[in-house]
Order: structure tokens, then C-alpha cells, then sequence
């Protein structure tokens, strides 16, 4: 089958960087060489804890790790996760501190499906969890369906949406971070066109490419420079023997994160130098922040192809969501239909993916919505991650997204949730 070998060659290649670095670490570390020391093996029994760590984070999904959480009362409560909606593609996780009274901000985190688990806004959810009950959605590796559960692209990824949020009620806040943005957006304006009363209340979104042209990037150039045909030919692979998803067509996670190591390939190699100093001399520890940022950044996920092309064609090269000429099965879907549900931009001066132009332009399509209902905000200093971790998201970002939320949550409240007829199909 056509790239089915040039999967599993990857695949063959991480796994065998994988047992170089253990062999380097197992082989230098005989307490024999105690007898004749030499820095030679430090370095090379340090190179191979890295090395081994480091290829095989590469198929593994990151565990969320949010044990407790503080509550008000200045002790830690427990943390527990559960599958709310379980779906072939995506779930519907909830996060839920037991013996806590459940708090009035309902909040649905739309992930992004990126080539990274839904676990790279960890530390989103984290400074959620004590103000706000926290849905978020966890998408699947493509490489681990089956065939037989037949396509996903950006269509049924709105259609997710739409379930999730009809699941969750009209007193849910919506958060979108980075791709799901048009498509939440999208996918609010089918349900204030089809089922009004099941529309959140409000919608932030952060740093998405609402309109890709309003702010040219190295992203958006590389989509314009590269033809559909060249980029299924060079990016789409089918998934190999080892895996549920085997003849399934991706864009593997592999590949995608070659590019993100590329782009700044000396800013990694020197991390990746300094890591194996520091645990030569016995300086590192397993959770230092070398770890805790590469465990994350390492860790990815194959895409669908017709997710990841349809992404490209449709969002960035033809425009459709800024040309509020979008289609879901066939219909248009019109952004002037929201005219109930109160948005929120965010945006971060430095962000070099998703730059400050591209996510403001929903406001323009919201035609229908009344200016008193719209805000924005442009975080100075902020890169893309910025805007939804560290010190920019928790303290100048999220306060402000809790007092829009707070502002607009008198619509809609005490209306009985829509739930869905069959939550785990």
C-alpha cells in the first residue's frame, strides 16, 4: 500500500534511536568502569537516558496528571477525570473535585488537534479547575482507529463540537484555543440557527486563524507556496502494520514534529546539549524543567488526512470561515446567525503562528451580534503559548476571561441542558 513502508520506516527509526540510547545508558553504566573512571562514560550513559527518554515519548500519550487542586478553604482536593461522551475520534472529558460544590462557571476547553494531545493545555485545565467546573475535548491518535470508523475531517470535527455544547447546555462557556477557533465559531452559529436554546453562553476564543490573511505568517506563506497535490504527496502516509489504524491515511505526528524541531533547530539542539551536561555531572533530576516542557512537546499525534488537508485548503488557502462561506454537510453556515452569545478574542502581540489580525477578524462576521456583546483582547509581549499558559494566561488573560464570562452569564441561566439521545455512540 502506497507510504505504508515510510510510516514504518519512521516508526523503525525512532524505535531504533530508542534502543541506541538504551544500550548507550545500560552498556556505560557497568560499575566495572568504576575501576578505570573516565568522563567518557558519563557522557555516554547520559546520552542515553536522554536519548532513550526522548524517542520514546514519542508514542505515548501524556497522562493528565492533575492529582488536586486548592479550594477555597486552602486544602488540596482531589482531582478525578471521566469520559462524559465516549466517540470514535474525540472524547468529552470531564474534570471533577468530589465533595465540592459544583461552581457556577461551566466551561467546554475546545483542544486543538494539532499534531499534540489535548494535554498541552494541562496547565489551562489547572487554572480553570478551582474556579469552574472544566469539560474538556480529548481527541484520539489517528494512528490507533480503525478504519472502519471512516473519516474525520473539519465537517465532523464541527459536528463534535455542536454535540459536545447541545450535551453541556446554554449555560456553558465555550473556550477555543488556537485551531478549533473557526470551527467553534462555526459550530456556535449552527446552533443558533438550528437549536437556539442550546447555545453557550459565551465564547472565547485565543489565538485561532479566523481569517489567515489578516496577518501573514510563516504558516500561512507555507500553505500558499505549497499545492494540494504537492502536500498530500510530500505530508500523507497510511499508518503501518504495528498499530489499530494500519492503512488508515495521516499526516503523521512523526513528520509534523520534525517540522516543529526545525524551525528552530539550534534553540533544541543547544537544549538537548545542556541536558546531557547537566546529567553527566549528576545535575538533572526527572522532573526538572527540561523534562516536564520535552515529555509534552515530544509526545504527538498522527492526524487524519482528510482533517489536516481539509484544514489547510479550507481554512487557510480558500478562506471559507473568513469568507463566512463555510459548509457543513452541504449547507452554508452563516456566522450573522449568532446574535445571543457574547465573544471574546484574545490575542498575543508576539504570536508568530496565529498573529494578532487573524483571530480579531471575527468580529467583523459577527454581523448579527451587538457591539456590547463583543470584546477583545491583545496580551502584550505574549507568544502563542503565552496566551494560554504561564504568566500571561493566569495572570493578566484569565482574570479577564472570568470577568466577561461573569458579565454574560445571565442568559440562559436555569434552562434545562440538551442532552444527547445516545452519549455513547
Amino acid at each position: 500500500m502506497k507510504q505504508m513502508a515510510t510510516y514504518d520506516l519512521m516508526e523503525t527509526m525512532r524505535n531504533t534511536n530508542e534502543w541506541l540510547g538504551a544500550s548507550a545508558r545500560a552498556f556505560a553504566s557497568y560499575p566495572v568502569w568504576g575501576m578505570m573512571p573516565h568522563p567518557m562514560f558519563k557522557v555516554m550513559s547520559a546520552w542515553g537516558r536522554v536519548a532513550e527518554r526522548s524517542f520514546a515519548r514519542m508514542v505515548i500519550k501524556p497522562a493528565w496528571g492533575i492529582h488536586s487542586i486548592v479550594g477555597e478553604d486552602g486544602r488540596d482536593h482531589l482531582c478525578e477525570t471521566s469520559v462524559e461522551i465516549k466517540r470514535p475520534f474525540g472524547d468529552l472529558v470531564r474534570f471533577t473535585v468530589p465533595g465540592r460544590a459544583d461552581k457556577p462557571r461551566r466551561i467546554l476547553l475546545c483542544a486543538p488537534m494539532s499534531g499534540h494531545y489535548s494535554t498541552l493545555l494541562r496547565s489551562t485545565v489547572a487554572s480553570l479547575l478551582p474556579d469552574a467546573e472544566v469539560w474538556i475535548t480529548d481527541w484520539h491518535n489517528a494512528r490507533d482507529i480503525p478504519v472502519s470508523e471512516g473519516k474525520f475531517d473539519i465537517e465532523d470535527y464541527t459536528q463534535y463540537l455542536v454535540d459536545f455544547m447541545k450535551h453541556l447546555g446554554p449555560d456553558t462557556h465555550v473556550i477555543a484555543v488556537c485551531q478549533p477557533a473557526p470551527l467553534a465559531l462555526a459550530a456556535t452559529a449552527l446552533l443558533a440557527e438550528d437549536e437556539p436554546e442550546a447555545q453557550p453562553l459565551t465564547l472565547t476564543l485565543i489565538g485561532g486563524p479566523i481569517d489567515p490573511d489578516a496577518a501573514p505568517t510563516e504558516v500561512t506563506d507555507f500553505g500558499r507556496r505549497v499545492t494540494m497535490g504537492q502536500l498530500e504527496h510530500l505530508a500523507i502516509q497510511r499508518v503501518g502494520m504495528k498499530y489499530a489504524g494500519v492503512g488508515r491515511t495521516v499526516y503523521p505526528g512523526l513528520l509534523q514534529l520534525a517540522g516543529f524541531i526545525s524551525m528552530n533547530m539550534d534553540r533544541h539542539a543547544q537544549a538537548f546539549t545542556d541536558k546531557i551536561t547537566a546529567a553527566a555531572r549528576g545535575e538533572d533530576s526527572e522532573h526538572d524543567a527540561h523534562n516536564r516542557f520535552y515529555d509534552e512537546y515530544l509526545s504527538v499525534m498522527d492526524m487524519t488526512a482528510e482533517f489536516y488537508l481539509s484544514t489547510v485548503e479550507r481554512i487557510f488557502k480558500d478562506r471559507e470561515i473568513a469568507r463566512n462561506v463555510f459548509e457543513v454537510n452541504g449547507r452554508i453556515v452563516d456566522i450573522g446567525k449568532i446574535t445571543d452569545v457574547a465573544v471574546k478574542i484574545v490575542e498575543g502581540s508576539k504570536d508568530d503562528i496565529s498573529a494578532p489580525g487573524q483571530c480579531l477578524a471575527a468580529l467583523d462576521l459577527l454581523t448579527g451580534l451587538s457591539d456590547d456583546k463583543k470584546a477583545q483582547h491583545l496580551e502584550p509581549g505574549a507568544g502563542h503559548y503565552g496566551i494560554f499558559a504561564g504568566s500571561s494566561w493566569r495572570n493578566n488573560i484569565r482574570p479577564l476571561v472570568f470577568e466577561f464570562m461573569d458579565k454574560h452569564a445571565s442568559r440562559g441561566r436555569g434552562k434545562p441542558r440538551v442532552k444527547l439521545a445516545a452519549a455513547n455512540d
